[in-house]
């Protein structure tokens, strides 16, 4: 019954560190759902499927034909959708990775028919500069976002900040270093936290996200001053991360963004 389900193909995986990958599926004789960049889409394996040989083993018992599924932000354009790309890391001991990194190209997924989530750029304001913080595999919405044409969208600048623990786990960072070379609009601020690691030695930053955003020198590399008034910011990846840029951006006078409430934070939560 679960092969009845894999309704898409793996057409290329491109091996970003020993970790993570970077990987596109293609509906099998169906199309893809309309969809805004920076939301999610299901992913899903049957039980039986192999785990990769360096994963932990399975400890949890599955039900014969159970899938297994997670959500995963989209990382490929709205605009040109042949396929849906994906930025994933292995989770050794998770349910579903260890068997998505055991995939070939060619290889059988299920793939959701519906995307959801709200961590879009639909409610920020024309002409509001926008900054995108990232760390690790966090990067993946923005991805599709900047590939979705937002710096069409009217806004005044935007900026990506990332950060991980070394340079090879910086996915996209040859995309985002061209862009911040074709646009006055861009900023691209890479950091990672391992400089001892790097073979080839590293000349970029080494702190935290919240310490390089407290520093006076920002703005100088932004072209702005990140203002509630002017500026909206998202956060997607480390929940330690995220809680210590919302306690900095809080005392900003930065509010975080609900359907409820109209704030200009926006956090990637699920």
């Amino acid at each position: 019954m679960a092969e009845k389900t894999l309704n898409s193909i793996v057409t290329q995986i491109m091996r970003v560190s020993p970790t993570m990958i970077i990987i596109r599926v293609k509906p099998d004789e169906w199309e893809l759902p309309e969809f805004t960049a920076g939301q999610f889409i299901s992913l899903g394996l049957p039980a039986t499927s192999p785990r990769i040989a360096d994963s932990t083993p399975d400890n949890e018992e599955h039900k014969p034909g159970k899938m297994i599924r997670r959500l995963y932000s989209i990382a490929s354009s709205s605009v040109l959708k042949e396929y849906i790309e994906f930025y994933i890391t292995i989770v050794h001991s998770g349910a579903l990775t260890p068997r998505i990194f055991n995939l070939k190209i060619g290889d059988r997924i299920e793939m959701g028919k519906r995307t959801s989530g709200m961590f879009t750029l639909d409610e920020v304001p024309e002409g509001n500069n926008i900054i995108l913080i990232a760390t690790g595999t966090g990067v993946a919405p923005y991805i599709s976002m900047i590939r979705s044409n937002a710096l069409q969208k009217g806004l005044q600048k935007l900026a990506v900040i990332h950060g991980a623990a070394n340079s090879w786990d910086l996915g996209y960072s040859s995309e985002l270093n061209l862009l911040q070379s074709m646009s006055e609009k861009f900023s691209y601020l890479p950091t990672i936290l391992m400089p001892e690691k790097e073979p080839g030695g590293w000349h970029g930053d080494t702190r935290l996200i919240q310490d390089i955003w407290l520093d006076d020198k920002m703005e100088t590399v932004l072209g702005f001053k990140p203002k509630p008034n002017n500026t909206h910011i998202f956060l997607c990846g480390n929940p330690a991360m995220t809680e210590a840029m919302l306690n900095v951006l809080n005392k900003e006078g930065f509010t975080e963004h609900s359907r409820k409430t109209q704030g200009q934070i926006h956090i990637e939560s699920w």
